[in-house]
C-alpha cells in the first residue's frame, strides 16, 4: 500500500509539472511576441526620428540662390549671373552632371559661396503647359471627308518628313518647315492636324494664337520661346496655332503700346521658326481664316512655305462626311447620304455634323429611337435656313436655338 501511494503521489508530481511546463511555454511564447512588437515599434519610431531629423536639417539648411549659368571653365568653374546682378566665377559641386552644365541653364546657388549646388529644369508658364496636348489623337484620316486632297499636301508636308525622311535626302531637297491652313471657320483645319498627329505618332500641342498675346512686355516673347521648348521636350510633335493671325497681324507703322507687344511675340515667333530644321522633329502648323491681315514675313519661304486652303465641301465631300457621321446613327434607311448632302449646300463640316446632332435630338424629342429623313430635314432648316429667314448675313446659323 505505501509503494502504490507514493507511485500515485508522483503521478500528480508529474502532471502538476507538466502542466507548469506548459504553462511557461506559453509565457515564453507570449513574452517572444512581445518583444517582437515591441522591436517592430522601436524600428518604426527609429525610422520616424530619422525622417524628423532629416526634414529638420533640411528646414535648417540656408537658402539657396537661383542663377543663370553664363560659361563653363577649365577646372571645375564656371561663370554664372546670380539675381543679385553680377557675374560670378565659381566652383561647382562634384554632384552636379557636366554634361548638364550648359550656358543658359538655370542652376541653385550656395549663399554664401555662390558654388553651384544642382541644375535646375527649364521653368514652363503655366499657359503654355496647359495648353491642349495630346500624347497621341484618337482621330484618324477616315474620320475627315472631303478634304482628300488637302490631305494628301498636308501628309507630304508634315508626315513623310517625320516618318521618310530619307525621301527628301534621296532627291536632294528640304521639307516644308511650316504648313498655313487657310478656310472658313468649322471646314476642319484642327481635325487635318489632329489626324497627322495620329498618324505619326507625335504629341500634339494645341495652342490658340491669342494666348500668346499678353499684357507686360517681354512676357509673349518668352511664351513663344517656351511653347517650342515644350515641342523639343516632346519630340515628335506637331505645333499647331490656331487663329494665329491674332498674333501675326501686319506690322503698322503707327502702333499703340499694346500693338507694339503683339509685334514682339511675332518677331519672336518668326525667330523660332527661323530656328527650325525642316528635317528635325517638330513640326509647326498654322491656321487662320483671315489670311488677308497676315505679315508678309510670316508667308515669306522658309517660315510657313506651304499654304493649303480648306474651302467649303463640295456635294461629294458633303456626301463623305455625311456617310462618317451616320456610320455612328441609328438612321432608317430611306436616310441617303447623297440626298442629304445635296440639299446641304453652302454647308461646311461643323455645319453637317450640328444636323446630324440636332436631327438627333429631334428623334429623341419625338420619342422614337431611328432617325427619319423628317428629322434631317428640319434640322437642316434648322442649322441653314433659318439664319436667312432672319435676315441676318453675320451671325452663323448654328447660333440660332
Amino acid at each position: 500500500m505505501p509503494e502504490q501511494s507514493e507511485s500515485e503521489e508522483l503521478k500528480a508530481r508529474v502532471i502538476s509539472l507538466e502542466e507548469r511546463n506548459v504553462r511557461l511555454m506559453e509565457d515564453l511564447q507570449n513574452a517572444e511576441n512581445e518583444k517582437r512588437y515591441a522591436e517592430s515599434e522601436l524600428f518604426r519610431i527609429q525610422k520616424d526620428l530619422s525622417r524628423v531629423k532629416s526634414e529638420l536639417e533640411r528646414l535648417k539648411s540656408p537658402p539657396l540662390v537661383i542663377g543663370s549659368l553664363r560659361d563653363v571653365l577649365p577646372d571645375n568653374k564656371v561663370i554664372v549671373k546670380s539675381t543679385t546682378g553680377p557675374d560670378f566665377i565659381v566652383s561647382v559641386s562634384k554632384y552636379v552632371d557636366e554634361a548638364s552644365l550648359v550656358p543658359g541653364a538655370r542652376v541653385s546657388l550656395n549663399k554664401q559661396t555662390l558654388a553651384v549646388m544642382e541644375v535646375l529644369p527649364a521653368p514652363l508658364d503655366p499657359i503654355v503647359t496647359g495648353a491642349e496636348i495630346m500624347e497621341k489623337p484618337d482621330l484618324s484620316y477616315d474620320d475627315i471627308g472631303g478634304l482628300k486632297d488637302q490631305m494628301v499636301e498636308l501628309r507630304e508636308a508634315v508626315e513623310d518628313p517625320l516618318l521618310r525622311p530619307e525621301l527628301y535626302q534621296k532627291v536632294g531637297i528640304q521639307p516644308p518647315k511650316g504648313v498655313l491652313l487657310v478656310g472658313p471657320p468649322g471646314t476642319g483645319k484642327t481635325l487635318m492636324a489632329k489626324a497627322v498627329a495620329n498618324a505619326t505618332n507625335a504629341t500634339f500641342i494645341r495652342l490658340v494664337g491669342s494666348e500668346l498675346v499678353q499684357k507686360y512686355i517681354g512676357e509673349g516673347a518668352r511664351l513663344v520661346r517656351e511653347l517650342f521648348e515644350l515641342a523639343k521636350q516632346k519630340a515628335p510633335s506637331i505645333v499647331f496655332i490656331d487663329e494665329i493671325d491674332s498674333v501675326g497681324a501686319k506690322r503698322a507703322d503707327v502702333a499703340t503700346s499694346g500693338d507694339r507687344e503683339v509685334q514682339r511675340t511675332l518677331m519672336q515667333l518668326l525667330s523660332e521658326l527661323d530656328g527650325f530644321t525642316p528635317s528635325g522633329d517638330v513640326k509647326i502648323i498654322g491656321a487662320t481664316n483671315r489670311p488677308d491681315i497676315l505679315d508678309d514675313a510670316l508667308l515669306r519661304p522658309g517660315r510657313f512655305d506651304r499654304i493649303i486652303e480648306v474651302g467649303l465641301p463640295d456635294v461629294a465631300g458633303r456626301e463623305q462626311i455625311f456617310k462618317i457621321h451616320l456610320a455612328r446613327m441609328s438612321v432608317s434607311k430611306k436616310v441617303k447620304a447623297k440626298d442629304l448632302a445635296e440639299k446641304a449646300d453652302g454647308a461646311s463640316g461643323a455645319e453637317i455634323k450640328n444636323i446630324c446632332t440636332e436631327a438627333g435630338m429631334l428623334c429623341i424629342r419625338a420619342g422614337r429611337d431611328t432617325i427619319s429623313p423628317e428629322d434631317f430635314e428640319e434640322a437642316r432648316i434648322k442649322v441653314l435656313e433659318k439664319n436667312k429667314n432672319k435676315g441676318s448675313k453675320n451671325i452663323p446659323a448654328y447660333l440660332y436655338g
